[in-house]
């Protein structure tokens, strides 16, 4: 019967949009993702909205199986049901399987958190439930569903794909100071402490990788992914996307017929902190800097063509460890905490939750040619990133963590050993590193 079921929803989709099964194609999407004033925010209470406001981007791949649809928002998290319940409105939007739909956020913290599992956990404890209020979000997803379907009356042929990569400078700098293998101290995103800002960079993954989509010699589409932190400054009371949404907007009017999607990467253990202050004025300066390695990696890269055929789209189910002093610890403290508390941490409660009942997160996996995209869940530390990486030197790999936000911070087995703000918090434990590479060499090897 599912069988059936799948073949029926092919050939309704095909017909519906005049589709050719080997004939590879892509839809584009982008609208505003800002709430109104006077919605919460992840921290504060909206007061006002920036020069630039939030965006929801992304494409739909079709021709190679079942519509494919990658979503990247400027929100700081969506987690849990959330995003059980986005990845199925859109698949249903564009007739597919939720499974072939990924959701993923670039982690800015002027912006709103999503959890509605989250949402009515703290209704059920008599809390109101402020930043995971669910009124804006649900409505604001249906009107995204609206734009991802619509998105299919301007389909556009896939020809070609180009990758490129090249080195931002001054950006990244590791969160961690380690001496004699234990953190000493966390330099944050914004450090105005000017010894931990001499100290070196730190283990980071200098690059920002590209993939771009092409119709014959015209750009349709250009994804790029690049590990940080986002914050310049942030606690504002004002909705906006930071620094990557300001270099995203830049390489946006630079190569105006292309849409410009930007993904965070593995940035858990990674910030500006090394190059920024909290000056208001860095968010410019951080922003040109990641711009000028988007604009390289763009001006560098290799065009070659593609097919259907060329196309894979591949899933593992990871059941992650639940750490059991963490989440007892968040558990404790939710009641009588406050908001901002809430909203960091409410989320890792509920997932551990979901996680002690058999509840699995996917990993996905996108390979178009020689590129291949892994989509990975929480705020993934950047050794992930480098390993996954170095699993396959002959592809052009990149990664988008910031998915499912439940699990939050996922340290490597070494880091939970060492100390820090990253492990301390974190709700899973070292025995996530064996998952997860598990799940990386299955779908990259």
């Amino acid at each position: 019967m599912e069988n059936e079921l799948h073949l029926m929803r092919e050939v309704l989709h095909g017909a519906a949009n005049g589709l050719a099964g080997d004939a590879l194609k892509i839809a584009v999407f982008d609208m505003d993702a800002t709430p109104p004033v006077g919605s919460c925010l992840t921290y504060d209470r909206m007061e006002n909205v920036w020069d630039m406001g939030l965006r929801a981007k992304g494409i739909v791949l079709t021709g190679a199986g079942d519509p494919v649809v990658v979503c990247a928002i400027d929100w700081i998290g969506i987690a849990n049901e959330s995003q059980d319940v986005f990845k199925k409105t859109l698949a249903d939007a564009v007739s597919t399987d939720p499974k072939r739909v990924v959701v993923h956020t670039l982690h800015q913290h002027d912006a709103p958190i999503c959890d509605f599992s989250a949402e009515k956990a703290l209704i059920e404890m008599g809390i109101e439930p402020a930043s995971f209020d669910s009124a804006f979000t649900r409505a604001f997803l249906g009107q995204l569903a609206d734009v991802v379907k619509d998105s299919l009356n301007r389909l556009r042929s896939i020809t070609d794909i180009s990758v490129g990569k090249a080195p931002v400078y001054n950006v990244a700098s590791n969160r961690r100071i380690m001496k004699d293998g234990k953190v000493v101290a966390t330099r944050s995103t914004m450090c105005a402490d000017p010894a931990l800002r001499n100290e070196p960079e730190g283990l980071i993954d200098p690059d920002v990788t590209l993939l771009g989509f092409w119709e014959g010699d015209k750009p349709v589409a250009v994804m790029t992914f690049y590990a940080t932190h986002p914050q310049s400054y942030y606690l504002t009371k004002i909705a906006n996307p930071d620094f990557p949404g300001v270099a995203r907007y830049y390489r946006q009017l630079a190569v105006p017929d292309a849409l410009h999607i930007h993904f965070n990467g593995a940035g858990g253990n990674i910030g500006a902190g090394k190059y920024n202050d909290g000056s208001h004025e860095n968010r410019l300066i951080l922003a040109r800097r990641l711009a000028d390695g988007m604009e390289r990696a763009w001006r560098s890269s290799t065009k070659m063509p593609v097919t259907a055929n060329d196309v894979r789209w591949q899933t593992e189910p990871v059941a992650l460890p639940v750490s059991d002093v963490t989440v007892g610890r968040y558990t404790s403290q939710i009641p009588k905490a406050d908001m901002r508390y809430r909203s960091n941490n409410m989320p890792s409660v509920v997932w551990a939750k979901r996680a002690r009942s058999g509840k699995t997160i996917d990993i996905a996996c996108l390979t178009v040619g020689k590129a291949c995209v892994l989509f990975t869940p929480g705020e993934l530390c950047v050794e992930y990133q480098l390993a996954a990486k170095a699993l396959r030197t002959d592809l052009a790999v990149s990664v988008a963590a910031y998915g499912d936000y439940g699990p939050y911070y996922i340290c490597i087995k070494e880091a939970y050993l060492q100390g820090g703000y990253e492990d301390t918090d974190s709700p899973v434990t070292g025995e996530a590193e064996e998952v997860l590479m598990s799940a990386f060499r299955k779908l990259l090897v």
